[in-house]
């Protein structure tokens, strides 16, 4: 009996150290496959917008198959991933089209983790980064603190098109 206490003990104690370095350094992962979701709708920001300086472009949302039952009920469940793709513009031929990513910015829903920020993990890749999304806390407070405006939708802007 006195040996089995001596084996759990290590593995609690790697166990706990585990959880909490994933709690505290967790990095956050680019969802690879997102483009492959379901195309929530587009955007194009142009330079008559007062946004144009830094979300200038076409603008993408995506969703995960979680976000998308948050999309019909109003209430996103945990597991719910929603990506904005931020795209450059480029003029051709007269013709706007895709150019190169700006930045991915993702939002992961996860109620108690992140109970401060209604619920949802703020993050944002820049250009091709996929390796480094994590923002500062005041970055994440000032994205909450905008998407507390619509808290009567989880606190989600936008509206799946139909």
């Amino acid at each position: 009996m006195r040996k089995a206490r001596l084996m759990l003990s290590p593995i609690a104690v790697l166990a706990v150290s585990f959880t909490l370095s994933a709690q505290t350094d967790e990095k956050p992962a680019f969802p690879k496959e997102f483009r492959r979701w379901a195309h929530v709708k587009s955007v194009l920001v142009g330079p008559q917008s007062v946004a144009f300086a830094t979300e200038g472009g076409i603008h993408h949302i995506y969703a995960n198959g979680k976000a998308l039952e948050g999309y019909d009920s109003g209430k996103f469940p945990d597991g719910s991933v929603i990506v904005y793709d931020l795209l450059e513009t480029k003029d051709v031929a007269g013709n706007t089209i895709e150019g190169p990513t700006r930045r991915v910015d993702v939002m992961v829903k996860q109620s108690e983790r992140d109970a401060s920020t209604g619920g949802w993990k703020f993050m944002s890749f820049s250009g091709n980064d996929q390796k480094d999304g994590k923002l500062t806390a005041e970055r994440e407070a000032t994205c909450a603190g905008c998407h507390a405006h619509r808290k009567d939708h989880d606190f989600v802007f936008s509206e799946f098109r139909e």
